[in-house]
């Protein structure tokens, strides 16, 4: 853990540093040197245009862990307002919620992103609202188990009885309980979207060129 937990923060640190430990501009084209090999000059290589691969990689970081930071913020916030919804109301509110999340899990996920994104037009937004629409049920089925059993703890019956409303009962009982699975879920989370926002990228429907990004 401790392991991974240093390349992460060192990813980290490459990206916020990326114009100081560049050498070259990420989009500066010099055609004699296109698809050099890697060397002293440029240490992995050019692409096709000349372009310093090492640089567009750094810089690229920047927009790939963002990418994967904000989908899964939203993924995270929107899920968990639906897994809320349907665990602590249950009821038909549960039936319809899940039901809707059903629906969502019966389609690959990558098909579903591109075809929202290409409906949405090519972007780097619109890719991220993709995959943000398609990671969603996964937050919302995890909270809406969590709250199921958390609800019928000694704790909530106990706030319950003493005339907190549901909405207190909400925000000091049941979302603190939730956040631990939350993070670990959008820790396994991160490299697949991450990975899903780069193959948007990569067949034009999320970053456009000439933006440095990982897909």
């Amino acid at each position: 853990a401790l392991i991974g937990l240093v390349i992460i923060v060192l990813f980290f640190l490459l990206a916020l540093l990326a114009p100081w430990i560049s050498r070259y501009d990420p989009l500066a084209q010099n055609i004699p040197a296109s698809l050099a090999a890697p060397g002293m000059e440029h240490w992995m290589g050019a692409d096709k245009l000349g372009r310093d691969i090492f640089s567009r990689i750094l810089h690229g970081a920047r927009i790939s862990l963002f990418s994967g930071i904000a989908v899964i913020i939203m993924a995270g916030i929107f899920g968990s307002l639906v897994g809320m919804l349907a665990g602590y109301a249950r009821g038909w509110w549960d039936e319809a919620l899940m039901r809707v999340t059903d629906i969502f899990f019966a389609f690959p996920s990558l098909i579903l992103a591109m075809a929202i994104a290409g409906a949405l037009g090519p972007s780097l937004q619109n890719a991220l609202i993709a995959v943000a629409v398609v990671t969603w049920p996964v937050y919302a089925r995890l909270v809406r188990g969590q709250v199921l059993g958390l609800r019928e703890r000694e704790f909530v019956q106990a706030a319950r009885a003493v005339g907190a409303t549901d909405s207190v009962i909400i925000r000091r009982h049941l979302l603190p309980n939730t956040l631990s699975p939350l993070l670990v879920q959008a820790s396994f989370d991160m490299g697949a979207v991450i990975l899903s926002v780069a193959g948007l990228s990569f067949i034009g429907f999320g970053a456009q060129p000439p933006m440095p990004e990982w897909g």
